[in-house]
C-alpha cells in the first residue's frame, strides 16, 4: 500500500468517526413528556433511599439521636405528603 492510499484511507476513516461521534439521534424527538406523577414516583424513590441512607449512617455512629429524630421526622412528612399527592394523582 502506498503512502497516499494510507493517507486517504485514514482520512475515510477520520470521517466516520466523525460523523458516528456527532451524529444527531433521534432518540430526543420520541421522548414522551414526564408527567407530574413520574416526577412524583421518582421523588418517592429519592426520599426513599434518603430514609435508607439516614438509618444506615446512624446506625454507623455518624449522627446523634437528636439530629437523626429530626431529620427522619422531616424525611417521613415529605414522603407522606408526597404519597398524598400521589394517591390523589392516581384516583383522577
Amino acid at each position: 500500500m502506498s503512502q497516499s492510499a494510507g493517507l486517504i484511507m485514514g482520512a475515510i476513516l477520520l470521517v466516520v468517526l466523525f460523523f458516528y461521534t456527532f451524529w444527531p439521534e433521534n432518540s430526543f424527538a420520541s421522548q414522551r413528556q414526564k408527567t407530574r406523577l413520574d416526577f412524583l414516583l421518582e421523588r418517592k424513590d429519592q426520599l426513599y433511599e434518603n430514609l435508607r441512607d439516614l438509618n444506615f449512617e446512624y446506625r454507623a455512629g455518624k449522627y446523634p439521636e437528636e439530629d437523626f429524630q429530626a431529620q427522619r421526622a422531616l424525611l417521613e412528612n415529605e414522603t407522606a405528603q408526597l404519597l398524598a399527592e400521589i394517591d390523589h394523582l392516581q384516583q383522577v
